[in-house]
């Protein structure tokens, strides 16, 4: 175990530099923006030409089941082992508590369950408003409002699309989460091992991630400063993110192979793919896979979704033999 642990570190020595890492860095930077913004507009741009049209539905909801691939992915594949890793370094596992429990196991838990009481809370300001002599709250003058102008029909098809923005919305901030831990994790490092296969797996990851993100906002019907503000944070999170990571480590020099950082970058991994496993499995895949009347009304749909769902899973698994 020791001298395993003295040749880790060693091995890490040796990839140290900090003039190389911060080149890598910059450049990352500029292409994570490009890409990010490219990946989440994409499907918002293509939902704006296409709408009206016979397979303007039905390719939504194969985008949206590549998106949940890909998050589904990202979370088991990539966050979740990184978190298990930087949990079971030598330099962390020796120490008490770090080798009584599997945190890593039980922060994830923590995380979907986290993500349930926002949906929760979310769902039920949906449903009921926001509560007694408060006024009407803006998702019940939705409702009620649906309740006049429309039919029962169209009422329902009204409540399904101010559900799935709040779907959108808590999974943006889950996604966004999980890139303000990815670019200050990056910001920090000074190992060129690690940042030069890693900036060209986060660019393919911004572009199948937002890709998916895009779906489903171009699926819930937000205004147009709303759509722009959302692809704006999803582009920025993560260079904002690198950023911050370096002013951290050029103000106070903090070393991200310390054990305190690796506990940190544990923890907080644990947490978003705890959240990114129950946005994907919950509010994408069970609701369009089981609750979504179009593709229960047509079979081949389904098998065309799954195809979608499993590609989407592959992309993003692949990606893990670089990063």
């Amino acid at each position: 175990m020791a001298s395993a642990c003295v040749r880790d570190m060693a091995r890490a020595a040796a990839c140290r530099n900090g003039a190389a890492a911060s080149h890598l860095k910059a450049i990352s930077i500029f292409v994570i923006l490009a890409t990010s913004a490219a990946g989440m507009s994409s499907p918002v741009v293509l939902a704006g030409v296409f709408r009206g049209k016979p397979l303007y539905d039905r390719a939504i909801v194969v985008i949206k089941c590549f998106a949940a691939g890909v998050i589904l992915s990202t979370s088991l594949v990539h966050v979740l082992p990184d978190a298990y890793a930087a949990l079971a370094d030598c330099q962390v596992a020796s120490r008490h508590p770090w080798r009584d429990f599997p945190f890593a196991g039980l922060v994830t838990l923590v995380g979907a369950l986290l993500a349930l009481l926002v949906d929760l809370a979310a769902t039920s300001h949906v449903d009921h408003g926001q509560g007694q002599g408060q006024g009407q709250g803006q998702y019940e003058a939705v409702e009620k409002e649906a309740a006049v102008e429309l039919g029962g029909g169209q009422q329902e098809e009204e409540l399904a699309k101010v559900k799935q923005r709040l779907v959108s919305q808590v999974l943006e901030i889950g996604i966004i989460f999980h890139s303000v831990i990815i670019g200050v994790t990056m910001g920090m490092s000074q190992n060129v091992c690690t940042i030069r296969p890693l900036v060209a797996a986060l660019a393919f990851h911004q572009i199948f991630e937002g890709m998916g993100l895009g779906g489903c906002v171009a699926q819930a019907g937000f205004s147009i400063r709303t759509i722009a503000y959302m692809c704006f944070m999803f582009a920025v999170t993560t260079p904002m993110g690198i950023i911050l990571g370096m002013a951290l480590f050029s103000l106070t020099g903090y070393d991200d192979s310390s054990p305190n950082a690796l506990i940190m970058e544990g923890l907080l991994g644990s947490i978003s793919s705890g959240i990114l496993i129950y946005m994907a499995l919950v509010d994408l895949i069970s609701v369009d896979f089981f609750h979504n009347k179009l593709m229960n009304s047509n079979p081949r749909l389904k098998k065309v979704s799954f195809v979608a769902l499993t590609l989407g899973s592959a992309a993003m698994s692949i990606l893990a033999l670089w990063a």
